[in-house]
């Protein structure tokens, strides 16, 4: 019996063979914390007595959820992970660089790694062809401090794509209407993995939107097979030499696979306040818009700024919705400066902010007031994840991010391309 991508990936870094459903004990290639989860970390590490990390040059600390520091008590857990990673050797990701996961994306991931992050869209960085998970602080303190980790071989999901995205429609929808249709826990410790003609020409940037919001159906991972893509986007980078290729046996088992024709779909809306509340973007009927979150792990790269600078050419910002801006990486940030694109964001009337997390996580500038409505190209419209219970935030595309700008309102982004 042939072997799916994980299989081969956890079997060889097991260094025995294991099958879904196996219990494994694996080393790890790279371990990242942040500072929302990272101050716990360490003392973990502290309780277990371990003094020396196993590998430093494989470990990553990242400020990022709160970059700047809003407050006091934050910035007291900078100033203890920054105290971490130099009396450990750990490498720091200080606030000006940018979100964990495109970090570790354009510097740090290469096909048949095993990453484990105290974040949960570690998995981002699947759609390089890696097994990437988020842990708990605790398990990944282990994992830091012993550079190795346990886990159990997750059975996978084959989710087959086919067929030309139509105008309009791109990753975000796709994933999102993924999740519409298996459910916020229907992959539960399952790992997505992506093919089809559709995902073999899919650029990078839409690849790791995909793996990013796998977890939002529940998955230990979301993973695409390295490609002549993944091979451009490590030259690029200077990392050409770690490309390998890695995909599924063509007789490797599936415990399920899921079909989806991407001519036939539509630009996607998740409704609060869950991630599988998904409807087509004609459905939210005269909804009011008061503010706009472009950035995020999810959809913050160069590609997805180039997306909204286009949506947006000769429109005017409607003048009762507030737009945020926050690019993934001071890489991105860097090229879009480069390209004018910053610029025309400020001219349109946006507010651009330093690369991180940004609203997001609701710890930052861009809390949204009682009863205000949010529309955000990231990956979670809970209850009070943008800061305020009394809110509600709805997830779509960098496209039609872009049209609600201009509308006020949540408008199919197709009208204005």
């Amino acid at each position: 019996m042939g072997k799916t991508i994980s299989e081969k990936i956890i079997s060889e870094h097991a260094g025995h063979d294991v099958k879904a459903g196996d219990f494994a004990v694996v080393k790890v290639d790279l371990c990242f914390v942040q500072d929302g989860t990272g101050p716990l970390a360490v003392r973990q590490l502290h309780e277990m007595g371990i003094s020396k990390i196993a590998n430093p040059g494989k470990t990553i600390v990242f400020l990022d959820h709160a970059a700047p520091s809003p407050r006091t008590e934050l910035s007291n857990d900078h100033i203890f992970l920054r105290t971490f990673a130099k009396k450990s050797g750990a490498i720091l990701s200080d606030i000006n660089e940018g979100v964990c996961h495109q970090i570790v994306a354009e510097r740090f991931a290469c096909p048949g790694f095993i990453i484990v992050g105290a974040d949960s869209h570690t998995c981002t960085a699947g759609a390089l062809g890696t097994f990437s998970t988020g842990m708990g602080s605790t398990d990944v303190a282990a994992a830091i401090g012993l550079g190795k980790t346990w886990l159990k071989v997750p059975q996978t999901y084959k989710i087959v794509v086919n067929g030309e995205m139509p105008k309009g429609v791109y990753s975000k929808d796709l994933i999102l209407e993924l999740i519409g249709k298996i459910t916020a826990d229907g992959a539960t410790y399952k790992a997505l993995e992506f093919c089809g003609d559709t995902i073999k020409n899919m650029p990078m940037s839409e690849r790791l939107t995909l793996t990013n919001m796998a977890v939002e159906a529940g998955a230990k991972t979301g993973i695409i097979a390295s490609d002549s893509i993944t091979k451009e986007y490590l030259d690029k980078s200077g990392r050409g030499s770690c490309f390998k290729e890695i995909n599924s046996d063509s007789d490797a088992h599936f415990e399920k696979t899921i079909e989806i024709d991407a001519a036939k779909l539509y630009p996607m809306v998740a409704m609060p306040h869950t991630v599988d509340n998904v409807k087509s973007i004609d459905y939210p009927k005269e909804v009011k818009v008061d503010q706009v979150f472009i950035g995020s792990c999810t959809n913050a790269r160069i590609e997805d700024l180039r997306v909204v600078a286009k949506v947006w050419e000769g429109k005017k910002k409607n003048p009762q919705t507030r737009v945020i801006i926050t690019p993934a990486s001071k890489t991105v940030y860097a090229q879009a400066v480069k390209e004018g694109l910053i610029e025309k964001f400020i001219e349109f009337g946006a507010s651009v902010t330093a690369p991180g997390c940004g609203v997001c996580v609701g710890v930052q500038g861009g809390v949204l007031g009682d009863n205000e409505v949010c529309v955000s190209t990231s990956n979670r419209n809970f209850l009070a994840r943008m800061g305020n219970p009394k809110s509600s935030v709805y997830l779509v595309s960098p496209a039609s991010a872009a049209a609600a700008s201009i509308a006020g309102r949540i408008v199919d982004p197709r009208e204005y391309l």
